[in-house]
């Protein structure tokens, strides 16, 4: 009976400490998924502007409501819902949104493979 207690507490910890890093979990994952450096996307996209027109939470004044808000985004099954969303296509989409889909919206904003490829992988953390 000990034993089944002590295990049971064992496990009552360990979900907690993956509750409280969930989001550095998140991370790990979109960072292993993308191979981009979620903390360097997140600084790439407020330097791109992105949230001029996407609403994209833990980006500061990235409260644009041009584009989709691009929370769960990771989740999603397609990028502007031409693509299959895919860590590859959403590089693509991110550096060349009008190879894609010529009638969309989204600009040419000159982004680089590096900060698509970081982009991504902070935009891979938001499930």
């Amino acid at each position: 009976m000990r034993s089944s207690m002590l295990s049971g507490l064992l496990l009552a910890a360990a979900f907690t400490c993956l509750s409280c890093n969930s989001r550095a979990n998140e991370r790990r994952i979109a960072q292993v998924t993308t191979g981009g450096d979620p903390v360097r996307g997140k600084a790439a996209i407020a330097r791109y502007g992105c949230g001029s027109c996407h609403q994209i939470p833990g980006i500061t004044d990235a409260v644009g409501l041009a584009g989709p808000p691009l929370s769960g985004i990771a989740s999603r099954i397609y990028i502007a819902g031409v693509m299959q969303n895919t860590p590859d296509n959403m590089i693509r989409w991110i550096q060349h949104p009008k190879a894609v889909d010529e009638k969309t919206l989204m600009p040419e904003l000159g982004v680089t493979e590096k900060d698509a490829v970081d982009i991504a992988g902070y935009l891979y953390s938001l499930r």
